[in-house]
C-alpha cells in the first residue's frame, strides 16, 4: 500500500486500514520512528492500547514499554508472513 503526504504533511490511511485497526476521524495516533528499518511506525491509541499501558510506571519506563510493544507487533507479523511461506511452500 501507498499513501503520498500532502504539503502540510498530511497523509491519507487507507480505508482498509482505518477499518482494520478502528482509525475514525478525531482518533489519536501514537508515532514511533524504527531507527533500525528507517520507518515512522503509527499505532492508534485506543482502550485496548491504553489499558496495555496500565502499570508501565512501576517498573519499566513509557518509551521502553513502548518500544517492547513495537517489538511484540514485529515478531508477531514475521511469524505471520512466515506461516503464510510455509502455506505457500505446500501447495
Amino acid at each position: 500500500m501507498e499513501t503520498t503526504a500532502s504539503t502540510k504533511g498530511q497523509i491519507v490511511i487507507p480505508a482498509e486500514l482505518r477499518k482494520k485497526f478502528g482509525i475514525k476521524g478525531g482518533t489519536r495516533l501514537a508515532v514511533y520512528v524504527d531507527e533500525k528499518e528507517s520507518a515512522i511506525i503509527l499505532k492508534p491509541i485506543t482502550k485496548q492500547f491504553i489499558v496495555g499501558l496500565r502499570g508501565i510506571d512501576q517498573g519499566k519506563g513509557l518509551l521502553q514499554a513502548l518500544e517492547d510493544e513495537r517489538r511484540s507487533d514485529r515478531e508477531r507479523e514475521e511469524r505471520r508472513l512466515g506461516a503464510r511461506r510455509e502455506t505457500k511452500r505446500k501447495r
